[in-house]
């Protein structure tokens, strides 16, 4: 590689020429069956990624956003219910809530890890709602509406610290549902089970995004729930597929969410890649670290000892952030914000009522993050451009740390 040459964001091109030959392969049974519409691949990706992700059942669907809205309502969140998140997330994480009827509200994030910050959901579940012993529902007050649900997300690729949550969730009488898009993977410790925990495999059910810049992406469109429980699973078979218990026979009313055949059969392909991929993310991370470790006002991501991140991205934080996004372009070097609006301050959600300063946290750190190039085959030549040219960039020097 020349230092004329581009370094790209996100390289999905490497990764599908490698697979050419297998993933040409799936297409091609797929041509010599007719089967486009569930069947063998699909069942077969299902069972693999149920065990990759140490869970009972997997449920394929058509998207991440098709795979949280249905674990939502399949756990039995109804319309009018509230279901709280972070502001800090992809629109789909509320998208989801909104089309399963409920209203999202927000908690705000812990500033190391970027996700939610278990002290502040209970302050909203003991300040801001009231629980009734006799129906066994929390009800905020400020709404009159019961919250039955709470979306941790593990972003970036890192999980939440589900512990603390799983223990107020109990306590409140809510269901737990995992917004695992990011985190194929990803670890957790449980101190409280003191063993390891994987993404997809602690709560209720756990969403899974296979769009194709995931670290296991399909090629097109696809998602998948998890669970142990195996009537949410049987629900979310029947929701996913217009609520037909079997052909021409409706249990319920339901979607078209369905996982097709072909993208079913690329991620069995790629899942056997996946381990060895996740490495040498987790290697690319360690160089970054390295390299950035004498490099003044740029907050590198926070692991905590109870967690195994699969590094979806790597975001630093520095300040006069869209400067340095300029800067880094200049030499040839693609980078990215994720998210650069908070979810409580964007237009479609003005009518819940929410401002500026609603979530401190969350919004210091959207003003700040850049996402730096990461992928699994990321040569430490071009990390070595990069770090050189963020060392390069006087703003970097004026960010303010965070311990």
């Amino acid at each position: 590689m020349s230092e004329n040459d581009k370094i790209p964001f996100l390289d999905l091109v490497t990764p599908h020429q490698e697979l050419k030959e297998e993933l040409c392969a799936v297409f091609t049974k797929a041509l010599g069956t007719a089967g486009f519409i569930g069947g063998p691949m699909v069942a077969g990706f299902e069972e693999d990624f149920a065990r990759f992700c140490d869970s009972q059942h997997c449920v394929g669907a058509g998207s991440g956003t098709d795979a949280l809205r249905l674990a939502l309502i399949a756990a039995g969140v109804e319309a009018g219910d509230i279901v709280v998140t972070v502001p800090n997330t992809f629109i789909a994480t509320t998208e989801a809530i909104s089309q399963a009827g409920a209203q999202p509200d927000f908690v705000d994030i812990d500033e190391r890890t970027y996700n939610m910050d278990p002290e502040k959901l209970r302050e909203y579940l003991e300040t801001r709602c009231t629980f009734d012993e006799a129906s066994g529902r929390t009800v905020n007050k400020e709404h009159g509406k019961p919250v039955t649900a709470v979306v941790p997300v593990h972003l970036y690729g890192q999980m939440a610290d589900m512990d603390p949550i799983q223990e107020l969730a109990a306590r409140y009488n809510l269901i737990v549902i995992e917004d695992a898009a990011q985190a194929h993977g990803a670890e957790y410790f449980s101190r409280k089970e003191k063993r390891w925990r994987r993404a997809g495999s602690i709560s209720y059910a756990a969403a899974f995004s296979f769009y194709p810049g995931k670290n296991l992406g399909a090629c097109g469109e696809a998602g998948a729930v998890t669970t142990n429980d195996p009537e949410i699973a049987r629900k979310i078979r029947m929701l996913r597929d217009h609520g037909q218990a079997k052909k021409y026979y409706h249990d319920l009313e339901g979607y078209n969410a369905r996982l097709d055949a072909i993208q079913a059969g690329a991620l069995q392909v790629k899942l056997r890649r996946l381990g060895e991929w996740t490495e040498m993310r987790q290697s690319a991370a360690a160089r970054y670290r390295e390299l950035l470790a004498e490099a003044d006002g740029v907050v590198l991501p926070y692991e905590p000892d109870w967690a195994k991140a699969v590094y979806h991205l790597f975001v630093v934080r520095v300040e006069n952030r869209d400067a340095l996004i300029k800067h880094l372009a200049s030499a040839g070097i693609g980078s990215g914000i994720h998210y650069p609006i908070p979810l409580h301050v964007q237009e479609a959600y003005k009518s819940l009522g929410h401002s500026a300063g609603s979530f401190p946290v969350a919004e210091r750190v959207a003003a700040e993050i850049v996402s730096l190039p990461m992928f699994p085959n990321l040569l430490l030549e071009s990390q070595r451009r990069i770090v050189e040219s963020i060392l390069a960039y006087p703003g970097a020097k004026e960010s303010r740390a965070v311990c």
